[in-house]
């Protein structure tokens, strides 16, 4: 951004902050607008902005809109006789909408609706805006989950043009195109995924080849056979960056008859792939591995609760209550001899990572049970077992072997980093667990098992969710970049994504370097570092809509609860109140320190907790408390819980 003067006039973009102030950027320094300088300028608008002399602060102001950003806000309409207004105000819009008659025909009081901007005379006090499509009932499952897509960029749906491109990609194989290929077809293959998964990106072979030696295959699915550079579908693919998962549906990165027809490793279909073979000995140790172009034709479709069955027990029984067809059955001697071989020897794999320094965190995924109209009748923590680490162990040394290769190779990739942990945030962890009666050592050379240790100890106590996610919390953000600077967490020195092109634009990106290497052109004309940056920030985006999502499915689980009381666990606490997780069922609320009566409560900042300036009592992260839920606020996504004692 350039100076047009010396007056210090600029043209800017403005961002609009919760609190209804603006901010723009100049000169590399974030330069804030007060609400009453933003002169009725809205969020991502270009504008004449003065910069004006304060000491030690930055301040603007707008003099001119120079072009309206053309953005739709979701809000509720409120309707009036001759007009209506769209109550809008939320984290980047201060002002509400005024809608005029002729545009209040087609909508409903009460619905949540898409508005845009049309004019803001001077005189008035809000704009005028026109309603272009209703998101629906406020409140309703649908509804919600349509505007956490909103609020956070998401598409619903794929354009036009976009599903008429995937129409017409061919799933045909042709004799010449497996003539190229390594012929994998008569290898035992099976793949291991969710119940509900659709799109299946990744299978395992398996085969005794010696007393000793095992050959692992594993393969993933060929999308860049069908997904081609430049292409409608690639485009809106990297635009993406990757599939959204949401409580009650998908938000796939690619149209569905690629997703779940035609890239995906189904059963007893022919499948193009890109494949690591590795060959393992029996005490773990990999004694050479290659990439190959292989087509597959995978025996089996097996589901995590299945395969845990069959490890857990020793059986070749899976049980009605886990079979994919509600039937029980018998695998035969070679699918369980492989299962059971496979899961010792990622468990040494396993082992040895840890052993090196990576860190082990058992993630407890939040999963719903939902009825035939997507409302929550449960909530739990769906545990990481054997099942699970089974294939995210292969899934690693194929995703490690290509980082080391290409990184011999090549001066740019798409690397998946992992910073160190910032040393501040580490001796915060240190002085909460010990308040939790744990310790935790944060010096470079024993922060990791350090840490590992402290995992174990706390697997099944009412505060391990609380641990955990402080403990992520403390971690640096894994993310995608061109510059290698190795993954802290897995503790491996070169390491990218390779096993989920379905999914994910990144693995995309690397199955066509790779593709390169093999075929010896080294084209490094790739932008890379511009892609790792927008993959990163889609992530992120994913992240925080998946949050959302959850959370909203808590907020409305706990709507029939109102006046329930629970046992619950501090997972937070501000200057604001704080904040208990349920120990029944994790769902998080809070406690506004206006409503804790008895004593005025202050913050102290160095120990992250309230103490009652009579009683001097105490509340801090871990404590055990009681509440009784007061309030759901399913529009917010929020719970208000009352102190019992």
């Amino acid at each position: 951004m350039k100076s047009k003067n010396k007056n210090d006039i600029i043209k800017s973009i403005i961002k609009i902050q919760p609190s209804g102030k603006g901010i723009i950027e100049y000169k590399n320094e974030d330069y804030k607008i007060d609400r009453k300088k933003i002169n009725k300028a809205l969020d991502k608008d270009i504008v004449l902005i003065k910069i004006l002399k304060r000491k030690n602060k930055n301040k603007a102001e707008v003099i001119k809109i120079i072009e309206r950003s053309n953005q739709k806000y979701l809000g509720i309409l409120e309707k009036g006789n001759k007009y209506g207004f769209v109550i809008t105000k939320n984290k980047n819009i201060y002002t509400d909408f005024f809608i005029e008659k002729n545009n209040l025909n087609k909508y409903k009081n009460e619905e949540k609706v898409l508005v845009k901007f049309k004019y803001w005379n001077n005189n008035e006090e809000s704009p005028t805006g026109e309603i272009i499509e209703s998101i629906g009932k406020a409140g309703e499952t649908n509804t919600e989950i349509h505007s956490i897509l909103h609020e956070y960029g998401l598409p619903y749906k794929f354009e036009k043009e976009i599903l008429k491109e995937a129409t017409n990609v061919k799933g045909e194989i042709s004799k010449k195109e497996i003539k190229k290929r390594k012929d994998y077809r008569k290898k035992l293959t099976f793949t291991i995924d969710p119940i509900d998964a659709k799109d299946f990106d990744d299978a395992i072979s398996f085969e005794q080849i010696e007393d000793n030696k095992f050959e692992i295959g594993i393969h993933i699915a060929d999308v860049t056979h069908y997904v081609k550079p430049n292409t409608n579908i690639d485009k809106e693919a990297k635009n993406r960056g990757n599939s959204t998962y949401l409580v009650d549906r998908v938000i796939p990165m690619l149209p569905e008859k690629l997703s779940n027809n035609i890239c995906s490793l189904r059963p007893n279909e022919n499948k193009l792939c890109f494949s690591f073979i590795v060959i393992l000995n029996y005490e773990g140790k990999i004694i050479k591995g290659k990439f190959e172009k292989t087509i597959i034709n995978s025996n089996y479709r097996f589901a995590y609760e299945e395969i845990q069955e069959i490890i857990e027990n020793k059986t070749k029984k899976v049980s009605k209550k886990n079979s994919l067809t509600g039937k029980e059955y018998e695998v035969n001697e070679k699918v369980y001899k492989s299962v059971i071989t496979l899961n010792k020897l990622a468990k040494k794999l396993r082992k040895k990572r840890i052993k090196k320094g990576a860190i082990n965190f058992d993630k407890q995924e939040l999963k719903f049970i939902l009825d035939k109209s997507n409302k929550p009748i449960n909530v739990f923590f769906k545990e990481s077992k054997e099942s699970h680490k089974l294939i995210e162990e292969y899934m690693l040394i194929a995703n490690k072997y290509l980082g080391e290769l290409i990184k011999k190779t090549r001066r740019e990739f798409v690397y998946r980093v992992h910073d160190r942990p910032d040393k501040e945030k580490l001796e915060n962890l240190k002085i909460i667990v010990e308040k939790l009666g744990y310790n935790l050592k944060t010096e470079d050379n024993k922060f990791g098992e350090s840490l590992n240790t402290l995992l174990n100890k706390i697997k099944g106590k009412k505060e391990q969710n609380l641990i955990d996610k402080l403990a992520l919390r403390s971690m640096s953000k894994a993310e995608y970049s061109n510059k290698n600077i190795g993954h802290y967490g897995l503790c491996f020195e070169n390491y990218t994504h390779f096993t989920s092109p379905i999914r994910r634009y990144s693995d995309i990106i690397t199955h066509r370097i790779l593709e390169q290497e093999i075929n010896n052109k080294h084209n490094h004309k790739n932008n890379l570092e511009n892609i790792c940056k927008h993959i990163s920030k889609m992530e992120q985006i994913s992240v925080k809509a998946e949050r959302a999502s959850n959370k909203f499915m808590q907020v409305l689980y706990m709507n029939d609860k109102i006046g329930n009381r629970y046992k619950g666990i501090i997972s937070g606490v501000t200057e604001r109140g704080i904040y208990v997780e349920i120990i029944e069922n994790k769902c998080e609320g809070m406690i506004n320190v206006k409503n804790m009566i008895g004593d005025y409560y202050i913050y102290e900042d160095k120990t992250h907790s309230l103490i009652g300036e009579r009683t001097k009592r105490r509340f801090q992260l871990g404590d055990v408390v009681y509440i009784r839920v007061k309030r759901a606020n399913v529009l917010k996504r929020h719970l208000d819980f009352q102190l019992l004692k």
